[in-house]
């Protein structure tokens, strides 16, 4: 496992917060070949449009691409349906299962670009329980980078987003913990070549071992091999 950068491994938290697609599950492939087929019937690059698809609300995505005659929301919603319909190959990042069982329930939440259906259809693919806390695409007016998803996040868990800790694999992701003033743990395991990054990085959990001190505070912390 590789770990630079010293914020999340020197701080202690309130909570944890984590994306979905990328930092807890690897769900590609399955995002690919929905957004491929969109792609190609609007005439699209596919590679180069698929580069940009990830971390991002479907209906942000596709709004970028300003496309005459297009209603995102009717587009996004084809996407949703479509991305429901294809599962396969969806999978947990390594040690993430693990990992999660060993946090305590109120003390962490799934801050997501998904729609709430999508997120618990793959949650269930990739064989991870469900938490308590659960934000998704229909749960704020604008997706990351904004940091209003995270901010909400720590909110339904009680907790100011400044004392959380915050998993991420997109660059949008990663800007949207930044500006709502959290630090920011990246997960690589996904990552086809190196992001450069002044964060912590993770190439999964496997490694990883929480404790949760007499204040009820978290630290995160690596395993020896």
């Amino acid at each position: 496992m590789s770990i630079s950068g010293p914020a999340a491994f020197t701080q202690r938290f309130r909570a944890f917060l984590f994306d979905m697609d990328g930092t807890l599950l690897n769900s590609i492939a399955a995002a690919e070949r929905v957004w491929s087929i969109w792609a190609e019937r609007h005439g699209l690059d596919v590679p180069a449009f698929l580069s940009t698809i990830h971390g991002a609300r479907a209906i942000d995505t596709i709004t970028r691409q300003a496309l005459p005659g297009v209603d995102p929301e009717v587009e996004a919603q084809w996407i949703t349906e479509a991305e429901l319909n294809d599962v396969e190959g969806v999978v947990a990042i390594p040690g993430a299962v693990e990992f999660l069982n060993r946090l305590p329930g109120s003390q962490w939440a799934l801050v997501t670009s998904a729609p709430k259906e999508l997120a618990l259809r793959r949650l269930q693919a990739a064989g991870i329980s469900p938490p308590q806390v659960l934000v998704t695409a229909e749960d704020v007016a604008i997706g990351k980078p904004d940091p209003a998803c995270y901010v909400l996040g720590a909110q339904r868990l009680g907790v100011p987003v400044q004392d959380c800790l915050v998993f991420e694999d997109a660059t949008v992701g990663i800007r949207a913990g930044e500006a709502a003033g959290a630090a920011v743990v990246v997960v690589t395991s996904t990552h086809l070549k190196p992001m450069a990054t002044a964060h912590a990085s993770i190439d999964g959990y496997e490694q990883l071992q929480v404790e949760r001190d007499d204040d009820g505070l978290l630290s995160l912390h690596r395993v020896a091999d």
